[in-house]
């Protein structure tokens, strides 16, 4: 099986801007690739193939993008196969319409070519960027190595690696854990364990605060610089800018570390069987007043999160039908109720008076959930 590697950068002054200039190349050559294919979509024509546009772009490099050959052919290579893969992944109705890459809110990453990457204890060889340091023996030296990627933060530079692994062979037990996410709290299981929803924690909301106030002091500064139609962007718009991504950034490891430690805690109990309810998060996002508590609650990277780790410890991972009503049937009876409102926190059955938390009973039910083949 395939694990990913991510380990932190310590380059120069030098080799970072020369980084810079490898996202900048990976954005354009891929805004280009997905503006090729639109202009082709438009006037009817087919698919075009990553390897025509490959050749295509080696003659515009001769003739106009001579700034191209500072960086590494392998990033522009690449951007070129990302946006015909993204292209494909539309049209096969695996992935919505792909958009353009925006300079201010895209992901700074860049693709090196995995013939040309070397590791040594302490260091990394990068394309046309040169060696640069890291912590000793973060990455393991003598294997495979798979979509290596360089990417920003906001703050620190990384490399990840993808670095195959054998399956661990772990004794587990006969038990069918069920599991139920929402916005009250995480995840509710059906053998008694409860995760919160971290964002109702005083850390988060204080980060959040500190937000919130950076945000409306960079408003005001926008209108007072506003010069016509135009904003000037002075050097404390742009300190304040760099101070909100740091705050997005530190909330993004907080949910992510969250996630991250309760999954392993469900892994840790050794299940047989996994069960989850199919999400669809894009209907859920629809109801205007819960889409923002939804989104922070990254339920997607949840479950994206269980799927990996049971399937690396050998656990069966089962999604239940959309349609299951885990939340609508008793657990103890098996009763199914015709109407359930979400205000209705505990569920109270009308054939034999069960009374348990609706969370808790949606788990139980999805734990005895069985796949009709």
């Amino acid at each position: 099986m395939i694990m990913g590697k991510k380990v932190r950068l310590l380059p120069t002054k030098e080799q970072e801007q020369k980084m810079w200039k490898s996202v900048g190349t990976a954005r354009f050559i891929y805004n280009w690739t997905l503006a090729k294919q639109e202009e082709n979509y438009k006037n009817g024509g087919k698919f075009i193939s990553d390897n025509d546009l490959r050749k295509e772009l080696t003659l515009i490099k001769k003739l106009d993008l001579n700034w191209l050959n500072e960086v590494s052919n392998n990033v522009a290579k690449q951007a070129v196969k990302d946006g015909c893969e993204a292209y494909k992944k539309f049209f096969k109705g695996l992935a919505d319409r792909p958009r353009f890459k925006s300079r201010r809110k895209s992901k700074p990453s860049f693709y090196n070519d995995t013939s040309k990457l070397k590791v040594k204890e302490s260091s990394v060889l990068i394309e046309k960027v040169g060696w640069i340091n890291i912590k000793k023996n973060s990455i393991p030296m003598d294997c495979k190595y798979t979509n290596p990627r360089i990417s920003f933060d906001g703050k620190y530079w990384f490399i990840s690696v993808g670095i195959e692994k054998k399956q661990s062979i772990i004794e587990l037990t006969n038990e069918s854990i069920g599991i139920d996410v929402g916005i009250k709290d995480l995840a509710i299981c059906s053998n008694g364990m409860t995760f919160k929803n971290i964002n109702k924690t005083k850390s988060v909301k204080k980060v959040e605060k500190r937000l919130r106030r950076l945000q409306r002091r960079l408003s005001r500064k926008y209108l007072k610089n506003k010069e016509g139609s135009k904003f000037v962007k002075t050097s404390n718009i742009i300190k304040i800018e760099k101070q909100t991504k740091l705050l997005y950034r530190k909330l993004v490891n907080i949910r992510s570390n969250h996630s991250h430690q309760a999954t392993n805690m469900i892994v840790k109990t050794k299940p047989s069987r996994v069960v989850m309810e199919t999400l669809n998060i894009k209907g859920m996002m629809r109801n205007k007043h819960l889409s923002k508590v939804i989104a922070k609650q990254c339920l997607y990277e949840f479950k994206r999160q269980m799927q990996y780790k049971c399937e690396f410890n050998g656990i069966k991972f089962v999604e239940a039908d959309k349609w299951y009503p885990s939340s609508k049937a008793c657990s103890e009876c098996g009763h199914i109720k015709s109407k359930l409102s979400l205000s209705e926190r505990t569920y109270i059955c009308e054939e034999c008076g069960c009374v348990i938390d609706r969370d808790y009973n949606a788990s139980v039910n999805l734990s005895r959930y069985e796949l009709v083949v």
